[in-house]
């Protein structure tokens, strides 16, 4: 690993780093769901070239990991679970709706945490509620 001034990893060299840390639990777990989601899923996106990689269970829920200049951000996109109680007449909550959560990843990003991301989006799945339709209305 490329380390600057200070010894903090250099962006590029901090995302092949998590890459390389990260891909393999994102092929084991597409493994897993395989003949679970729709077809043509799970996909897994290696494009480090685009500073991108993920693995998309469905067009529904997906996990990128996304450098950006010299931020990288796990993102973890879902739908709104239509069980949602919190929801208010100020704030409300539209069930079914997308959700796209941006979280910062550091130098000090650990295997734990990774698994952990992989292991959020799968609950997420696994709990989603029984969408027949999703339409825009």
């Amino acid at each position: 690993m490329i380390v600057a001034a200070g010894g903090v990893p250099v962006p590029s060299q901090l995302f092949e780093d998590i890459r390389r840390r990260i891909l393999p639990m994102l092929q084991v777990a597409a493994d897993d769901y395989r003949g679970r989601a729709p077809a043509g899923y799970p996909v897994v996106i290696d494009a480090p070239e685009q500073g991108t990689l993920g693995l998309e269970i469905d067009p529904s829920y997906a996990l990128y990991v996304v450098s950006e200049g010299d931020d990288i951000y796990a993102d973890v996109y879902r739908r709104a679970p239509r069980n949602d109680a919190r929801t208010s007449a100020s704030q409300m909550r539209h069930s079914g709706a997308p959700f796209s959560d941006r979280r910062p990843l550091d130098a000090t990003a650990s295997d734990q945490k990774l698994r952990n991301l992989v292991a959020e989006l799968m609950m997420y799945y696994n709990q989603q509620p029984g969408l027949i339709y999703i339409s825009d209305s």
